[in-house]
């Protein structure tokens, strides 16, 4: 369940963008407004990470993700992109659906959980089919929030 991690005003139902760079820009101005932290910084950290390695999983979802040394709690915003974008996916499909996650530099382990939890949801079939079909900001928070179905190990 991802109600801890995202508010409702953290959703993005119809982002329109045109590279990774620019989708990372656009949730980083976004995040930025949100949990009232520099863009820049925000911006430098998922920037940084994604010379790791693509945080693009497959399945046209991405999970850019960072710690932060001035957050005071794990952060999420969800992006439904307009148009799929070429993220550097690990099975080299486009992306749609883009979930960003930031979280304190001392989060340790509750860093690892959250994003486990965020891949979870996400790569639910048919949550991803629902999340695709909708352009309603609440209704896409409702699905990334439900709890968890009863038979999920």
């Amino acid at each position: 369940m991802l109600s801890d991690l995202l508010a409702p005003d953290a959703v993005l139902p119809t982002l329109k963008v045109n590279s990774k760079k620019q989708a990372i820009q656009e949730l980083a101005e976004k995040a930025a407004a949100l949990a009232g932290l520099p863009e820049r910084e925000i911006f430098e950290t998922l920037l940084q990470r994604e010379r790791l390695g693509s945080t693009g999983v497959g399945n046209g979802i991405a999970i850019p993700h960072g710690k932060l040394p001035k957050i005071g709690r794990l952060f999420g915003l969800f992006a439904r992109l307009e148009r799929p974008i070429d993220f550097d996916a690990l099975d080299s499909e486009p992306v749609d659906l883009v979930f960003l996650l930031l979280a304190p530099e001392a989060a340790g382990a509750d860093h690892l959980k959250a994003l486990a939890r965020v891949a979870r949801v996400l790569r639910d079939p048919q949550t991803a089919a629902k999340l695709r079909a909708t352009r309603d900001a609440a209704a896409l928070h409702a699905l990334l929030t439900q709890p968890a179905a009863s038979n999920a190990a």
